[in-house]
């Protein structure tokens, strides 16, 4: 086998050029087309669809919790194995390529695409759910007992440590390296070389990037649609205004507008800038509610979650004869589907950031470092919040009422809780507005079939093309339609483990086949 050159395999002759637009003739018209009937199917009858799409997704969750639970362990010892072993020394780009960002922003721009909004909702709202069984308990032990409390914070971790990380970092050690070392476009599809030849620029190629474009799209509506209400709600509840239907779709706006903003100054000056202020925001909140805490506590909580971590990591990573079996495909099955979701989306945008970093390099930072900050914000925030609970003290002591309010309610008990409680919506809004700048950046890439050099327009007509199929579905088919399309996701999220799954052995393929340059 002869090896791989750039220009027998990208081929960009596939795009379509008008007005200055660069869009892929194959992956563009059928993508949005796609798009549009599956809106156009949320609106008819909005009830209708979110019950069939619910039904798909508990059907999926249901009969292949077994699949989908080892594919997200494969992913772990995938990505360690690579980092273990002597393929974690090549470096993407090449052995003299040097790193486009400094350690600090490579760092922030991944985790802001990643999961930081995710953090700030669910940082205190799931452990107190699995403390109190607002929805069972793992692995069934009995609800607020000390043995919950150390289950309520093993299993948080374990949802938000370093399973979800390896399924981003599988996407982007494979689009990074045949992107960067091998001259492929900067698409899932690349990673099928190794298994397809030139093949994977044909329809099995153009039909995985399809699917990473929907997939993406209506991950990307779902979470500014319904993150725009959760936020809606915390800056009704700072500000003392009404959250209104009006001050919702506002808000989506407003996301919208300061995201073009970002997209049209670039990736350097706009999307790294506003990672950076994210990442200095969160820092800021996590000291103040360290403190708020106090030390010794949170120093406690700390250890205490990470001994609770490697405890539960193989219960919960067993996915047979579970006792918990409503919980594990409520919670983990659940969270290991919508990972996927984000899964292209994350990874793509990750690649884009990562050249110049050795695969080891990449491990370390996308898989390790993100469970070290989760560990310490979880922790503060989630360890704080159980120990509300168990002290009667705050709303939080009569359980979740209301889960977009659950970190407000923890702060009002701790000193500076109105300083807190405008961070944490500062933080809302910044977040947004970097995953969905990553996520209209990645997009972008993929419709133009991998070539990274667009116009700044185009960028921005994906972002508003994102924000359009928000606010068509929240305005005529409200939550409704919302979460319809957000169970079409995760139903998606099946035959996603499966292409990854594909994507491991193209990628350690690949790598073998270059080092003993057959």
């Amino acid at each position: 086998m002869k090896p791989m050159v750039a220009e027998d395999i990208v081929g960009r002759d596939f795009n379509i050029r008008v007005l200055g637009l660069n869009f892929h003739r194959v992956i563009f018209p059928v993508s949005f087309s796609i798009i549009l009937l599956l809106v156009l199917l949320a609106l008819s009858n909005p009830v209708v669809f979110g019950e069939t799409l619910e039904g798909i997704k508990g059907w999926i969750l249901k009969n292949f919790d077994w699949f989908i639970i080892i594919m997200g362990n494969l992913a772990v010892l995938f990505c360690a194995g690579l980092a273990l072993s002597p393929l974690g020394k090549v470096r993407l780009g090449g052995r003299d390529a040097k790193p486009e960002f400094s350690t600090l922003s490579w760092f922030s721009m991944m985790f802001a695409a990643g999961m930081g909004v995710g953090l700030l909702y669910w940082g205190v709202a799931e452990p107190v759910a699995q403390y109190t069984a607002w929805w069972k308990t793992p692995l069934n032990v009995a609800a607020s007992t000390p043995e919950a409390a150390h289950a309520a914070m093993g299993a948080t971790l374990y949802h938000w440590g370093f399973h979800p990380w390896a399924i981003y970092l599988t996407s982007a050690l494979v689009v990074g390296y045949f992107s960067y070392n091998k001259g492929l476009p900067l698409s899932l599809s690349s990673g099928l070389q190794p298994l397809l030849g030139r093949g994977h620029r044909g329809l099995p190629g153009q039909m995985v990037d399809v699917f990473t474009v929907v997939l993406s799209i209506f991950g990307l509506a779902t979470s500014l649609g319904l993150g725009a209400m959760q936020a809606t709600a915390g800056i009704a509840h700072v500000l003392g205004t009404p959250n209104t239907f009006a001050f919702q779709l506002l808000f989506i706006v407003a996301v919208t507008g300061l995201a073009a903003f970002s997209l049209w100054r670039g990736l350097d000056a706009g999307v790294k800038v506003l990672s950076n202020i994210n990442m200095l925001l969160a820092l800021v909140l996590f000291l103040l509610v360290a403190v708020g805490i106090g030390g010794m506590a949170f120093f406690s909580n700390t250890l205490s979650a990470a001994v609770d971590y490697g405890q539960m990591f193989l219960p919960l990573s067993n996915w047979i004869d579970r006792p918990d079996q409503d919980w594990f495909q409520g919670w983990t099955v659940f969270y290991w589907a919508w990972w996927c979701t984000w899964g292209p989306l994350v990874g793509i945008f990750v690649a884009r950031v990562s050249k110049g970093r050795t695969l080891r390099q990449m491990v370390g930072m996308v898989m390790l470092a993100p469970t070290v900050v989760t560990l310490l914000w979880f922790s503060a925030f989630g360890g704080g919040a159980i120990a509300q609970v168990i002290d009667g003290s705050g709303a939080l002591a009569a359980g979740l009422s209301d889960v977009n309010m659950a970190i407000f309610q923890f702060l009002e008990m701790l000193p500076l809780a109105g300083i807190g409680s405008l961070l944490v919506v500062a933080l809302l809004v910044f977040f947004m507005v970097t995953s969905v700048d990553s996520g209209a950046l990645v997009i972008d890439n993929l419709s133009a079939g991998g070539d990274p050099d667009t116009q700044p327009v185009q960028r921005v007509l994906w972002l508003v093309m994102i924000a359009l199929v928000t606010v068509t579905l929240f305005v005529i088919g409200g939550d409704t339609a919302l979460k319809g399309i957000q169970a079409g996701a995760v139903a998606m999220g099946l035959p996603f483990m499966a292409l990854m799954l594909l994507l491991m052995i193209g990628l350690v393929k690949g790598l073998i086949l270059s080092l003993i340059h057959i």
